[in-house]
């Protein structure tokens, strides 16, 4: 079937939404300050505008943040990269400047928690770039699907190509017509979005659940839905 002209005003995720879910899943950042980059290894724990993270006891960072009064000067830059293996795989780069603070020592004595204030940031995504102040950090949440996303997108790309194929008719015929390379890219609490992949170039499109998911659970059904449209070609929205 042919859908109508892709929805601009689709549901998906905020900036703020986006920026804290990336932040919520990251497993490394770099942190600027004083001039040096510091690349850290840590999970980071969301708070609104306030993060959390660990460095090592004697990490340079530590040393720049205990001789800091009121708190130093940082920049911090997190990269999201699609878990699914295609071309151009960065989702997106997150930027944030704020002030670091000692926390508290680790639990096993190796090791410092770091707060960081956050003040300003901004997300750039290859289709735009959206500033955020910390009181928009404070009043968002991440996304329900973020921390599960990267298995349910691997699970979905290697265990189900054949529900893949049948989502493709969901799409406008067009945009099959040079017989794309179909991957899922991406997927939140309103959609998922597929990456049609060309020799000279790629297209993103979402397909929106009917109503967003609450859970991984609540994901297989609106799955199920988008699969239910696809084969008896009932009308979907699309961006």
């Amino acid at each position: 079937m042919t859908l109508p002209a892709g929805d601009a005003e689709a549901p998906e995720p905020t900036t703020a939404e986006r920026a804290l879910s990336l932040l919520d899943t990251a497993s490394s950042l770099t942190v600027r300050a004083l001039g040096e980059q510091h690349d850290l290894d840590t999970p980071i724990s969301v708070h609104g505008s306030r993060l959390r993270l660990w460095a090592p006891l004697d990490a340079p960072l530590t040393s720049a943040a205990a001789r800091a009064t009121g708190g130093l000067a940082v920049v911090l830059d997190v990269t999201d990269v699609a878990p699914v293996a295609v071309r151009d795989r960065i989702r997106a780069r997150l930027t944030l400047a704020g002030r670091l603070h000692l926390a508290h020592l680790a639990d096993n004595g190796l090791g410092v928690h770091l707060r960081v204030d956050v003040a300003h940031a901004v997300l750039a995504t290859p289709y735009g770039t959206g500033a955020l102040t910390a009181a928009d950090l404070a009043l968002a949440a991440p996304d329900p699907l973020a921390r599960h996303e990267a298995a349910l997108l691997t699970h979905f790309a290697d265990e189900h190509p054949d529900a893949l194929t049948v989502l493709t008719r969901l799409l406008d015929p067009a945009l099959l017509a040079r017989h794309p390379e179909v991957r899922p890219f991406a997927l939140d609490r309103h959609g998922l979005v597929l990456r049609l992949d060309h020799p000279d170039g790629h297209r993103d499109v979402r397909l929106v659940f009917p109503q967003p998911a609450r859970d991984t659970e609540d994901f297989g059904h609106r799955m199920h839905e988008l699969l239910t449209a696809a084969e008896y070609g009932l009308p979907t929205r699309h961006r």
